[in-house]
């Protein structure tokens, strides 16, 4: 059955680029049907974050997709009554689109034709801040617009204005392959550049035994909020897909005193272009090499068993997945009746106060917890930096030191490498209850082995 849906809008913003949503529903399964609707639903959101004014839905249910078009030639009829009819600006279908497509879609319906892939790519344009970022986004839409120069040509002609046009060197693209290769090149070099420095800041955390964990998630599951709760930073906040996009590491202080750091990762989301995997590999390795990874999971979403699977498979794509994990099920506030602490020690079996949709997704024997909270309130945070702590002193190792003065210089290693518990200066000798790294601890060791000479006597 095909389908053309027309919003409610009773006045348009005539600052806002108008657009029309097009989906090819290939599903025959109820699942695969709901799965369509959540995806474009979320195209809307998509377009909305990228400050478009979704006038209208054009749908159609087809096995096999046109070469030429990708729906049917009919349905493209209907499709350019229906721009007509809506003024719009821009279509934007909620699938990849060849190069060659976008070019017979455009000539036929005599507006601005882009993707999904492009929508996206367009949002990081616009959000990306940091010089990495910048640098990663505007690789990703240099590797997308060269797959597709013969075809993209309103896009790409439209000098600027609307979705699409944000970003990179737009005059030449459809011209100058050799520019673009030059400039791919280019941003290569300088990623590896910054790839190194990132190397070196991970090296140095690793020599001072800095334990880091990595805060994944789907885009909008509330990340930055968590991380602003635990750490009282200031991250930016918004209810809205991709709000903040560049990497960033924040200090948790824990209740011994100890540091470890939490670092934000960019957003997910279903579909995210490979374009864009790619680019942001650097960033995304900070994923690999942390030392646990914590999911925080939107509870309130309608669909986060879909969500969930959505950044398992990424994680499987990046080798991280057994890794250890914390499931951070966020804004619990939103739900009503639900049981709002979990009991890490039943994780494999059934976590208390989850849905079994959401059970599911948790993988057995992996020595994950879950943790029920709100960001936004606050609720359930204790419990989880409880958490942390205990996994951040499984790390380390307590023992009795009694230092003769003239080896009183391994009190700044301890405070290092460790902590200091407890310190007693005695005539002859320095007596100290401490916590070390494991991989720090050899130094020590003869001092231990005098203290516990020491007790024996």
């Amino acid at each position: 059955m095909d389908e053309i849906y027309q919003d409610e809008a009773t006045k348009q913003d005539a600052d806002r680029e108008i657009v029309v949503l097009v989906s090819l529903d290939q599903g025959t399964t109820p699942a695969e049907n709901e799965e369509n609707e959540r995806s474009l639903a979320e195209l809307a959101e998509l377009a909305e974050a990228a400050g478009a004014q979704v006038a209208g839905q054009v749908r159609q249910r087809k096995q096999t997709p046109d070469p030429a078009w990708l729906i049917g030639k009919g349905k493209v009829g209907e499709l350019k009554e229906a721009c007509l009819a809506l003024q719009a600006d821009t279509v934007i279908f909620d699938r990849e689109l060849t190069g060659s497509q976008m070019r017979n879609l455009e000539k036929e319906i005599g507006c601005k034709v882009i993707d999904r892939t492009f929508l996206i790519l367009d949002i990081f344009a616009r959000r990306a801040r940091s010089h990495e970022g910048k640098l990663q986004v505007e690789l990703a839409q240099l590797q997308y617009r060269l797959s597709r120069l013969t075809g993209m040509g309103l896009v790409l002609s439209r000098l600027g204005g609307g979705i699409g046009t944000r970003g990179p060197g737009e005059t030449q693209l459809e011209s100058d392959r050799r520019h673009i290769n030059r400039r791919i090149n280019y941003l290569k070099r300088a990623l590896t550049a910054v790839e190194q420095q990132r190397i070196r800041n991970r090296q140095k955390r690793k020599e001072r035994d800095v334990l880091s964990f990595a805060v994944v998630g789907y885009t909008n599951a509330g990340k930055s909020t968590l991380i602003n709760q635990l750490c009282g930073s200031d991250l930016l906040t918004a209810d809205q897909v991709f709000a903040t996009l560049d990497p960033s590491v924040r200090r948790l202080v824990l209740q011994d005193g100890s540091i470890v750091l939490l670092i934000d990762t960019v957003g997910l989301i279903r579909h995210l272009p490979h374009h864009l995997i790619d680019a942001f590999q650097a960033t995304l390795e900070e994923v690999t090499q942390a030392d646990a990874i914590l999911e925080v999971i939107d509870a309130a979403a309608p669909d986060v068993a879909s969500q969930m699977a959505v950044v398992e498979q990424l994680l499987e794509q990046l080798g991280a997945a057994s890794q250890p994990r914390f499931f951070v099920f966020n804004k619990m506030d939103r739900l009503e009746g639900h049981v709002t602490t979990a009991d890490p020690d039943q994780i494999d079996l059934d976590p208390s106060g989850l849905a079994p949709d959401l059970t599911r997704e948790i993988r057995k024997n992996q020595g994950r917890s879950s943790f029920l909270v709100s960001a936004l309130t606050g609720q359930g945070l204790n419990e989880l930096k409880l958490a942390l702590d205990d996994f951040a002193a499984a790390s380390m190792l307590a023992v009795e030191l009694s230092l003769p003065y003239s080896e009183a210089g391994l009190l700044d290693y301890v405070r290092r490498f460790g902590r200091i518990d407890e310190i007693l200066y005695e005539a002859d000798r320095i007596k100290a209850s401490v916590h070390i790294h494991y991989s720090h601890f050899s130094p020590l060791r003869p001092f231990v082995s005098l203290a516990q000479k020491s007790r024996e006597r």
